[in-house]
Order: structure tokens, then C-alpha cells, then sequence
């Protein structure tokens, strides 16, 4: 008897470059391979995955898709190629979960949250014919998360993605991670997340966790022991990771993630004045003081890690000089990869809700602006700065910051500061990634 096919796609916007014009900030769609692992095995399960070809229809008995924001009208369009020949398509992930009523007028289920609660009444409920609108996942335990099929990922991807926690407490103003995965923050057990690291083939990894050392003394344990376990078992990865400030707090978790192979942070600095990170909630940074960020880099440099600092262009306070001043500041600070971006309103954000509300954003025809909402465009209307000026600035700001002699002063600057040759070609890279995405949002 043939068995029934699950479609899985991830969608990409054609009309963006992005990140995905990189090999090398391509990452696997760790969410597909989980829904993927929790499919009956009386499924076959294929991805569709447009990092690398564009979506060409393939016979299905169910299809399932993702999407952020930014891909979110390319999803609709792809799941209308199957709607219109009878295939049921369910819709899931960041962009569908916050925006449930939308998605439902362009594909007949959408899962709401996390999908391992939920995922096995989907399939029950189409073998049965009985496929309902809505399934709302919940924040469950971690304990027992089923492995990802990596087998269905391309095999072209540089980086494995690997996931070891959820859940942020910070619940800052422009991110949607908590509406999404809840304030409390949850860890896999780590002999977990250890066992499923033993199974990948590839030689660099990337934690995708929020904050991969979390809070408090109990997570910080759990990732000590992630940390030595890899040591202990030889994996001879190279990684990097994204934290808060606190990952420079303790000396024992640096030196211990630095000798399982950490070669680069990823930090959410977003601003070097206090009047900015006020607006954008960014509380964990005010209670450390911005005055304080070279000393974080310092610690971190020590361990031998390079510093990604990401940083955000456009908020309400905003104006030239303060624009100026930012990139001077990224200029001459030592953070070793500089990540700017607009300030950009997502769905399910409380910045999203206030400047709808005000008046403020500048493309309303959903689904079809969301197109514009890729973090590369300015969205709204700021108090301090015209649109347009901003992006005159912004660009102009990229210029200096990306130019070629300032990559090689960074990644000279990288080397003197970590002195590891791997973390510098890490910062180097990323910048090189970063440069080709802002000039060319800037032309």
C-alpha cells in the first residue's frame, strides 16, 4: 500500500536578498524537522525548502508551511497552488500563530505556537477527515523533544541549528519570542541536547536559543554541563550563539564555552544611549549600563570569543546626530560584527499594536506589505527623523561602517583582542554577510 505524502515547505521572498543571498547565513528550518519527526512513519515526509530552489509543485496529501513575517505572502501564494487542487494546507510558525485570522483566509488549518503538543491531532484529524481551523499548541515541557529529520535538510547547509532552550523573560517591546514561546524560560535536559549534538555531521553549529546561558543559577548549571559535555565527548565543533549581557558574568561558563569550540556571540545591544534602550524596554541592558558594554567585550574577547553587536536604526528618539553618534560609537567600540537594522514593528509586538493604533506604519496592504517588514526598510514613521531622511542616513552610515578598510581594521582588531584565528574569520564572515545586505537595502 503507497503511503501518503506530507509536503513541508519553507518559503523564502523572492523580492528580498536578505541573509539567504549568503551560503553562509543560510539555516536549516529546525521547526519543519521537528514537525517532520513527530509525522507518523505511514507518512512520507519531503521539504521543499526555497533557500536553495525555488518551489516547484510536488503531489501531496498534506501540506505543511511556515513563515516569518517576511514570507508570509509568498507562503499564501504557494499554498493557493495547492488549495486549488484540493490538498489541505496547514500554516504554522512565528508569523501564523500571531496572526491566526489572516492566515486562515489563504489555507484551511493553522497551528498556533509550538507544534510537538498539537501535531499528532493534526495527522489524526486528516486520516480522519475531520481537519479542524485551529490547533493552539502550549508551552509545554522540553523533556523528550523528538530529534529534528535532518535527513530532509539540504545537504549545502554550512551551519547545523540546534535549539537547547525556550522562553524570554525580557519581553522587550519590538520582539515577538514572548508571545510566541512565553516569559518562562525552559531547557531541554542536557544529556538531550548532547545526544542529539553527537548526530550531526556538520563541523559548525549555530544555538538558536535566545539567550543560550538563560537566567538564574539552575540554567546557568544546565549549560555548564552542555558546555563540558561537549568537551568531554570530543565534539570538535565550531559555534556560535546568541545571549544577553549576562553571558559575560561568569568566568567558569566562558572558559568553559570557549574550550567546547564558541567562536562568536550574538548580542542585542540595539543602543548606546539610555533614552533609547528605555524605549525599546531593553531592561537587562539599562540594569547593566551601557557605560559598562566595553567591559562585557573585554571579558568575552578574553575567553577567545568574537562579539556580534546588533544594533537598531529608527526608534522615536531618534534623530541625524543620534543616528551619527551610533555608528561612531559601532565604529570605534570593539565589538567585532556590526549588525544594524531598522526598527521594525512585527505582528504581535506591542510596537506593532501602538504604531498601528497611532497611525504610524507606512504599508498597511497585508498580506502583501508584509514583503516590507524584512528589518531592511523602513516601515513607520519615527517622531524624530523623516522616513526618507532616515534612510538617507542609514545608508550613508552603512557606507562608513561597512566600507572595506573598516572590515579589515575589525577583523584586525578581532584577532589582536581574541587571539584566534577562528573566531576572527567567524566576525569576519558575518560582516562580509551583514555589508552585502545593507548596501545593497541602501541602493
Amino acid at each position: 500500500m503507497q503511503r501518503k505524502k506530507l509536503i513541508l515547505i519553507n518559503p523564502v521572498n523572492p523580492m528580498r536578498s536578505g541573509l539567504t543571498a549568503n551560503k553562509s547565513s543560510r539555516f536549516p528550518p529546525l521547526g519543519l524537522g521537528i514537525v517532520a519527526a513527530l509525522t507518523p512513519k505511514s507518512w512520507e515526509v519531503e521539504l521543499i525548502d526555497e533557500n536553495w530552489e525555488p518551489f516547484a509543485y510536488q503531489k501531496a496529501d498534506l501540506v505543511g508551511i511556515t513563515a516569518f513575517t517576511a514570507s508570509a505572502s509568498r507562503a499564501y501564494k504557494i499554498a493557493a497552488v495547492y488549495r486549488e487542487r484540493g490538498v489541505p494546507v496547514v500554516m504554522g510558525g512565528i508569523h501564523a500563530s500571531m496572526c491566526p485570522e489572516e492566515a486562515l483566509q489563504f489555507v484551511d488549518a493553522v497551528v498556533i505556537g509550538e507544534a510537538e503538543g498539537v501535531w499528532a491531532k493534526v495527522m489524526a484529524d486528516k486520516e480522519a477527515g475531520q481537519l479542524r481551523q485551529v490547533y493552539q499548541g502550549k508551552w509545554g515541557d522540553l523533556t523528550g523533544m523528538p530529534f529534528p529529520r535532518r535527513d530532509l535538510f539540504h545537504p549545502n547547509y554550512m551551519f547545523a541549528s540546534v535549539q537547547t532552550s525556550r522562553g524570554c523573560p525580557m519581553n522587550c517591546n519590538f520582539c515577538s519570542v514572548t508571545a510566541f514561546n512565553g516569559r518562562r524560560y525552559r531547557r531541554r535536559p542536557p544529556e538531550e541536547v548532547l545526544k542529539e549534538m553527537e548526530g550531526i555531521s556538520q563541523k559548525m553549529v549555530f544555538f538558536v536559543d535566545d539567550n543560550i546561558i538563560g537566567y538564574g543559577e539552575e540554567a546557568r548549571r544546565q549549560a555548564l554541563t552542555i558546555f563540558r559535555g561537549m568537551v568531554e565527548r570530543g565534539m570538535d565543533k565550531w559555534w556560535f550563539c546568541q545571549a544577553s549581557l549576562n553571558f559575560a558574568d561568569d568566568e567558569e561558563v566562558l572558559h568553559w564555552a570557549a574550550k567546547a569550540g564558541c567562536k562568536m556571540v550574538f548580542l542585542g545591544l540595539e543602543a548606546e544611549e539610555v533614552d533609547a534602550l528605555k524605549e525599546a524596554n531593553k531592561q537587562l541592558n539599562l540594569k547593566r549600563g551601557v557605560e559598562n558594554y566595553q567591559k562585557v567585550f573585554q571579558r568575552i574577547h578574553r575567553a577567545g570569543i568574537a562579539v556580534l553587536g546588533a544594533f537598531i536604526f529608527g526608534m522615536d528618539g531618534d534623530n541625524p546626530q543620534k543616528l551619527w553618534r551610533r555608528a561612531k560609537y559601532i565604529i570605534h567600540s570593539s565589538v567585532d560584527v556590526m549588525q544594524t537594522t531598522y526598527l521594525t514593528p512585527l505582528p504581535g509586538t506591542r510596537l506593532f499594536d501602538r504604531l498601528r493604533q497611532e497611525g504610524r506604519l507606512l504599508y498597511t496592504h497585508f498580506p502583501g506589505d508584509w514583503d516590507h517588514y524584512d528589518m531592511t526598510e523602513v516601515v513607520h514613521r519615527p517622531r524624530g527623523i523623516d522616513p526618507a531622511l532616515l534612510t538617507q542616513i542609514m545608508g550613508e552610515c552603512n557606507r562608513q561602517m561597512y566600507a572595506w578598510p573598516m572590515l579589515i581594521y575589525k577583523a584586525m582588531q578581532t584577532f589582536r583582542h581574541t587571539r584566534s584565528r577562528m573566531a576572527t574569520m567567524f566576525a569576519w564572515q558575518s560582516n562580509i554577510n551583514y555589508r552585502n545586505v545593507a548596501l545593497v537595502s541602501s541602493t
